[in-house]
């Protein structure tokens, strides 16, 4: 079952980069005492994910957290090194960049999916939550193949 709006988000560790390369970071330290919209894509560099989903929040960031957000999180399970280079590729420097290499937080949260038929393994459904002091308060995701109730200007309308 996935997680569901009034639930606590799951403590995870995942990885960003920082300055000296690969660095952990908790659901804790990313969640505790803030506002955070998290939005999730099945892999960095997909069309899908680099042409709509990542571009639309970019563009959106400063609307976003003009609402109250603290931080703006892009997930996917992929390493820290691809996160890292897409947001760069991407002009994402407003987002955090959030590795989940193994897709640990995605199974801890119940949004993970095999996409092994496509020769991608496991990986994350495409969604977006917003959590306040890490209890999720609004949670869309996307039916197979879609990118609508996750996109930023949906987010917006729900801030």
């Amino acid at each position: 079952m996935s997680i569901q709006v009034g639930d606590s988000i799951p403590g995870v560790t995942l990885k960003i980069m920082g300055e000296k390369g690969p660095q952990d970071i908790t659901t804790g330290e990313i969640f505790t005492g803030k506002k955070v919209v998290l939005f999730a894509v099945p892999g960095a560099f997909t069309p899908g994910c680099s042409v709509t989903h990542l571009p639309g929040y970019v563009v959106n960031a400063d609307k976003i957290k003009a609402k109250g957000v603290d931080s703006i999180v892009c997930m996917s399970v992929n390493d820290a090194f691809v996160m890292d280079a897409w947001g760069k590729s991407q002009n994402a420097e407003e987002l955090m960049m959030l590795a989940d290499g193994n897709g640990d937080f995605s199974a801890a949260l119940g949004l993970e999916m095999d996409a092994s038929g496509f020769g991608m393994g496991k990986r994350s459904k495409r969604f977006a939550l917003i959590a306040d002091d890490g209890v999720v308060s609004f949670l869309a995701v996307e039916p197979a193949g879609g990118i609508d109730v996750s996109a930023a200007e949906k987010i917006l309308e729900q801030l």
